[in-house]
């Protein structure tokens, strides 16, 4: 499969809240650029430290994809659901994609709209 195509249907099944995670490679390589910066390897990892995030999941928006070889650029909108209430996070999410896997995952995004 091309970049493009393992990139869109990773979000077709996170939106359906099908597979996605069989996407992810094992060592997958994922950093949050938020403050203080975080990076963990390997699926098992990044799963752990992203079970609350994924947990709030109640829709998502792919807004914008650019593909260049095996990085590609998301521009995302996850509608999010908190103990506290319903907001929305927008989100830069960079990808490498090899041998049909998701091999590293960078996000930024602005932590305000989240609950304290």
């Amino acid at each position: 499969m091309s970049t493009r195509e393992i990139v869109q249907r990773y979000f077709e099944e996170l939106a359906r809240k099908g597979d996605w995670r069989s996407f992810l490679a094992e060592d997958l390589e994922f950093t949050s650029f938020t403050s203080p910066v975080k990076h963990v390897t390997g699926k098992a990892a990044y799963l752990e430290t992203t079970r609350r995030f994924f947990s709030m999941i109640e829709s998502l928006a792919v807004r914008d994809l650019i593909i260049e070889g095996t990085k590609a650029c998301a521009l995302t909108r996850y509608q999010l659901r908190s103990p506290a209430g319903s907001f929305h996070s927008d989100v830069a999410e960079l990808f490498t994609v090899a041998d049909d896997e998701i091999r590293s995952l960078a996000i930024y995004f602005d932590t305000a709209p989240f609950p304290k």
